[in-house]
């Protein structure tokens, strides 16, 4: 079992502070290299209430320089971000509260759609509120409108949830002229048209996966590729018993297409639990995430994040990757056929979310792949926000936690991994079209996002910043025309 892990940021960029915040005076931040989160206070600056353009002078942002850590004054009565470590020259701001927010995902309309589940995961979380939120922000404040902060009392929340009644609710992604939602083990088709808070019309059942049903490993993620194939992600179980007479083995939890066959059709196969999937605009690449084989670190096991690909293997429950058996299974398993990873990390860990930076921040994390880390469950040591950076097509250079076996990650938020424990953990990360990375947390219930101070909101009623041109697939990150 596996517990989610609230957000932190580490890395070092230098980049000024901006001039509409004056600091009255400066104390050591952190740097990014894992130190105490309380050998410093952040300090509060004024500021004229007018709005000239960067997110990052909006009331409540916490802004981190060089050594310091300013605060935005004005800001809604909200959590504490001064707890992460950030880079120089970015800022995290509060966004909304969302019980048990598992899942989020843009709409073209720039609206965040947020996925809260009442049945329980792997990873602990408490109780949601079953269905799905849609949360927009029309003043351009930074906040999502209505009364979404954290109820003290029990009260209920103001919440406008676009699907209500589905306790199994996960994935989610959009498509033109549709919604696509998890309902159990049922992939739901709502018709959808930009600007839509609320059903037109009932949804229809596209898919109902069942090929494996695993109790504790129910969700499904989509992502839409640009040719138009819809992918969704199904879980196996951790006592699976590997056959090493077989190959290829039973599908169990792997990647389907959904394609008009009843059930799917499946793609890859040979995971433990895909928890995420997506797909990168431009390219045509979808990826998966694996949390493999728990305990299996001391006999090569590693999480994964893998291309989806026709026919692939990805080895469990035999294998820890290619020609690498693990070590407590009966018989000699076939890994010779078991595809070959390019990104990995150190079991525990638990990658969880992911999504691609539209090429709107500053390097070394323009056009990576920014991605949550849960940490052990326990200790919850690893917790953490990473960056991998991509090649000319879009495709991960190799990248690993593991001695020996790649490049580490770019080291971008952190703070969570603290001993404490009282942050929560990072779950989902969405970019928004405007290049804020939206980052949920499904213990605290807390959604904030994050952007670097150079980036600036346009005013204009739409959802776009004024950030100058881009090509076509990066204006449809994510909220436009497809995942």
């Amino acid at each position: 079992m596996r517990f989610p892990l609230f957000l932190a940021l580490a890395s070092a960029l230098p980049v000024a502070v901006f001039a509409a915040c004056s600091s009255t005076s400066s104390k050591t931040a952190p740097t990014g290299d894992g130190g105490s989160a309380d050998s410093y206070d952040p300090v509060v600056t004024e500021r004229d209430g007018s709005f000239s353009g960067p997110f990052c002078e909006l009331p409540g942002s916490v802004v981190y320089g060089n050594d310091t850590i300013t605060v935005v004054e004005g800001g809604r009565a909200a959590p504490d971000l001064s707890w992460l470590h950030l880079p120089a020259g970015f800022c995290a701001h509060y966004f909304a509260h969302v019980g048990a927010a598992r899942q989020i995902r843009f709409a073209p309309g720039g609206e965040l759609f947020v996925a809260s589940p009442t049945t329980p995961t792997a990873g602990g979380s408490p109780y949601g509120i079953g269905g799905i939120a849609v949360l927009a922000d029309d003043d351009f404040d930074g906040y999502a409108d209505g009364d979404v902060l954290p109820h003290t009392d029990n009260t209920p929340q103001a919440l406008s949830l676009f699907v209500s009644d589905l306790p199994s609710a996960e994935g989610m992604l959009f498509a033109p002229g549709w919604f696509y939602y998890q309902n159990d083990t049922k992939i739901m088709q709502q018709p959808y048209k930009t600007g839509d808070r609320a059903p037109e019309g009932p949804a229809n059942q596209v898919a109902n996966v069942d090929i494996y049903t695993s109790p504790l490993h129910w969700p499904k993620t989509m992502g839409l590729a640009d040719d138009g194939t819809i992918y969704v992600g199904n879980g196996g179980d951790q006592g699976e018993a590997c056959d090493s007479t077989v190959f290829p083995r039973p599908f169990h939890g792997g990647v389907l297409k959904i394609d008009g066959t009843p059930g799917g059709t499946p793609v890859a196969q040979g995971f433990r639990n895909p928890i995420a999937v997506r797909c990168q605009k431009g390219h045509n690449k979808c990826y998966a995430v694996e949390l493999a084989l728990d305990g299996s670190g001391s006999s090569g096991g590693r999480e994964k994040l893998v291309p989806i690909r026709q026919g692939d293997d990805w080895g469990y429950p035999c294998c820890a990757t290619t020609n690498v058996p693990y070590i407590f299974v009966s018989g000699t398993p076939n890994c010779a056929k078991v595809a070959s990873e390019t990104v990995s990390f150190v079991v525990g860990h638990t990658p969880f979310g992911f999504d691609f930076e539209p090429g709107l921040w500053p390097a070394p994390y323009t056009n990576s792949i920014l991605l949550s880390l849960h940490g052990d469950v326990g200790s919850w040591t690893g917790a953490r926000l990473v960056a991998i950076p991509t090649g000319p097509d879009g495709s991960p250079i190799t990248t690993s936690e593991l001695s020996g076996d790649g490049t580490p990650p770019l080291e971008f938020a952190q703070g969570w991994d603290d001993g404490l424990r009282d942050h929560g953990h990072p779950d989902d990360v969405a970019f928004a079209r405007d290049g804020r990375a939206f980052i949920a947390n499904d213990v605290t219930g807390d959604v904030f996002w994050i952007a670097p101070v150079t980036l600036n909101q346009a005013r204009d009623g739409g959802a776009e910043a004024d950030v100058g041109t881009r090509d076509a697939a990066k204006d449809a990150q994510d909220g436009g025309a497809g995942d």
